[in-house]
């Protein structure tokens, strides 16, 4: 099995492949020790052919991928495409459009959420994929045969896949609902990271106002520091670290080695003088500039209110065979809780439709819940 390791032979496949109505794209990649992923392997399937693009091969331009990737006729066919498509966004910046995510679409069509690929391999190509390969290391070369013949499944039962999803999103008239999905997964802001926003992942574990303030500092400078660098933050400065700087906002090298966190000897490095002035820079924010992430859950009403939310959900869900995760979120029923007014997914659109109004009913008291040999039943008053 061969790979594409020259830019004429990609340009070749790549206009073999754009004569198609979709291609099916994987990608195989490293992270453990750069920032920005390390794209390895490409695989693509028309209804015809399969093929391997090897993106590490010495003088390969991978532009006619990046090509195709733009055509606005071929629509490009991804199982859980997140990552995928931040590696194209990155390496080509671009958005691969048309887009279509095999994942997202069963979860549409009731496979449950965040259904893995095997499964609808198994369940809709009736394949079985072997996944030892799947933690290799994809930097080396060369690729051994049952990395290739694993990476090409990859795309090859995609196909498919693609197909069966598509046919039940027709028969049950469900394509615009994918359609708002795929708006979120195109949408460049999903993918445009701002390193003052780095601290939120770490949002939980800071309780005051002025320890959030210095972990925003902190944390973006360590967010600029691995991109310069392109390693993983953790390389930069460990997420415990982190935290416990802001916490104890040291002002001074010594006070800053003295932190059991911090390894020994850093204090003395390059990199504490600017951990010191990121601490001043936080120290100097207003903090009631500061607004931290709420923790209250089951607000107006309780948990109770919250819990009868998320019975309503299995439910609709179940009778509509769509997985709960693509309905509404926690984050959603609890706003719902709190107001009928709430500016959440589940409020607009089919989601309302299918589950908004009923949550609004039942909170409100014009929808009951009971149990009918086994099955929660909803039943208007």
């Amino acid at each position: 099995m061969d790979l594409i390791t020259t830019t004429p032979d990609l340009a070749a496949v790549c206009a073999r492949l754009a004569r198609h109505s979709y291609v099916t794209v994987d990608t195989e990649f490293l992270r453990e020790s750069t920032y920005y992923s390390k794209l390895c392997l490409l695989q693509m399937a028309g209804p015809e052919d399969a093929v391997l693009v090897d993106p590490l091969a010495p003088g390969i331009d991978l532009a006619p991928f990046f090509a195709l990737m733009a055509d606005p006729v071929v629509e490009k066919v991804f199982h859980s495409a997140r990552q995928d498509v931040e590696i194209i966004w990155f390496m080509g910046h671009l958005i691969p459009t048309p887009l279509f995510d095999t994942q997202i679409a069963a979860m549409v069509c009731g496979y449950g959420d965040s259904v893995s690929y095997e499964q609808l391999a198994n369940d809709l190509a009736k394949a079985r994929i072997d996944k030892s390969s799947r933690f290799t290391d994809w930097s080396r070369r060369p690729l051994s045969e049952q990395q290739l013949t694993y990476a090409l499944a990859d795309v090859t039962h995609l196909r498919t896949i693609y197909g069966a999803l598509r046919s039940q999103l027709a028969e049950t008239g469900r394509e615009a609902w994918l359609d708002e999905e795929m708006a979120i997964l195109t949408s460049p802001a999903t993918y445009a990271t701002k390193p003052e926003d780095a601290w939120l992942r770490l949002a939980s574990r800071i309780r005051k106002p002025r320890d959030a303030a210095v972990l925003i500092e902190l944390a973006a400078w360590r967010e600029r520091e691995a991109r310069s660098r392109d390693v993983p933050r953790s390389r930069v400065m460990k997420d415990d670290t982190l935290v416990d700087v802001a916490t104890h906002a040291p002002r001074s090298a010594e006070a800053l080695g003295l932190l059991r966190s911090v390894p020994n000897g850093f204090e003395r490095s390059r990199a504490a003088s600017d951990v010191l002035e990121a601490v001043a820079r936080g120290l100097a924010r207003d903090p009631a500039d500061i607004e931290l992430p709420s923790r209250e859950r089951g607000r107006a009403g309780g948990g109770a209110l919250l819990d009868l939310l998320k019975v309503l959900l299995k439910a609709v869900s179940e009778g509509e065979r769509v997985a709960p995760k693509i309905i509404a979120s926690v984050d959603d029923l609890d706003a719902i809780a709190a107001d009928d007014q709430a500016d959440v997914p589940a409020l607009k659109g089919w989601r309302r439709d299918i589950f908004g109004e009923r949550a609004l009913a039942l909170k409100n008291g014009r929808l009951s819940l009971a149990v009918e040999r086994s099955r929660v039943k909803i039943v208007a008053i």
